[in-house]
């Protein structure tokens, strides 16, 4: 260990508060509207289509701007893309019937269109992590008009069965009919902001367990620290779902499974998966416990009208395979080459 470094990096954590660079991306709001805030990125010498970021439910929005260092956004600003992203804000009791319609019929059609808009009507490459990438890919199909121009998944699972965290909790939410979580959201008006956190905790226990040994161990590596200071702001800012919203993915995705075969029943209204036609860039990390490489791969099966389906894997759990650094020579890589193609 370089004890020298060591010592720098404890006084800044002691004396600074930490280590980490955690400015946000310079932004300006270019459309506002109920749960929607649509910001374009500042800076660089912007060029090509128009990208918007698309966070998923629940996760806040600085998912794609986790720290100076290890940013998305600022990749692709330092890259010269004109760049968007949608906030949705944060969820109250009155927000509790909403469904996920609510973000398929408004809040990513009227995104996409403000940011066309803004961008002096260029089609729009969508970019979205986890629940972001489903509801994207669910947007486009059922509004085949709207201007976009391709769209990347990250960590975006469609196979619950594949997800570990899922197969023992499965078998009681069948044998009480949903019963088990239902009170909860219900009684809430949501999925409480405390238990999102939790399940995306657990989803990392080893290495929650092992953090403090992981810390003493990389006292000397600043980029290590940071981004373990990094990560731990974005699980404290975690939101609450809308409690209608966390009903339809437990019945429909959780218990039901229904995206597995690519399409999904709202209430009679069906929406298929396989009417995709844009380009896809579907990535899965390696590590990931909440969405599996097998339950993200999935989507190239139901994906087989789509004018390509590029599938990547990469390094990191969850949010480490978007945002985590290992991310900057893979992920961001295959995002760049396949916005080279598709984004004039």
């Amino acid at each position: 260990m370089r004890l020298t470094d060591a010592a720098e990096n404890v006084r800044d954590k002691v004396l600074r508060g930490g280590v980490a660079d955690l400015r946000p991306m310079p932004r300006t709001l270019i459309d506002k509207g109920p749960n929607r805030s649509v910001y374009r990125f500042v800076g660089g010498a912007q060029r090509g289509e128009p990208v918007l970021l698309v966070p998923p439910l629940a996760a806040p929005a600085l998912c794609f701007d986790l720290r100076r260092g290890c940013s998305v956004a600022e990749h692709l600003v330092d890259g010269g893309r004109r760049l968007y992203l949608v906030d949705y804000g944060s969820v109250s009791f009155s927000d509790r019937r909403l469904g996920l319609e609510h973000w398929i019929d408004e809040v990513l059609p009227r995104s996409i269109q403000a940011v066309a808009k803004d961008a002096g009507g260029a089609p729009v490459h969508l970019v979205a992590w986890c629940l972001g990438g489903i509801l994207s890919l669910l947007t486009h199909a059922d509004r085949p008009e709207l201007p976009i121009a391709s769209i990347t998944t990250v960590a975006a699972p469609i196979d619950m069965t594949a997800i570990p965290l899922i197969a023992p909790i499965k078998p009681l939410a069948d044998l009480t009919n949903g019963w088990i979580l239902t009170p909860v959201y219900r009684l809430f008006g949501s999925a409480p902001r405390a238990l999102v956190k939790r399940a995306f905790q657990l989803s990392a226990l080893d290495k929650m367990v092992t953090k403090p040994y992981a810390v003493l161990s990389h006292l000397d590596d600043r980029d290590f620290l940071a981004q373990l200071e990094a990560v731990d702001r974005f699980t404290d800012n975690m939101i609450a779902y809308p409690g209608r919203t966390f009903g339809q993915m437990y019945h429909r995705f959780f218990r039901s499974n229904d995206l597995a075969d690519g399409e999904v029943d709202f209430g009679g209204r069906r929406i298929s998966l396989h009417s995709v036609k844009a380009p896809v860039l579907v990535v899965a990390g390696r590590g990931d416990g909440i969405a599996p490489q097998r339950a993200v791969r999935k989507l190239v099966d139901v994906l087989e009208n789509a004018a390509e389906v590029r599938y990547e894997t990469a390094p990191g759990g969850h949010l480490g395979v978007l945002a985590g650094r290992g991310a900057r020579t893979t992920t961001w890589a295959y995002l760049d080459d396949f916005l080279d193609t598709y984004a004039s």
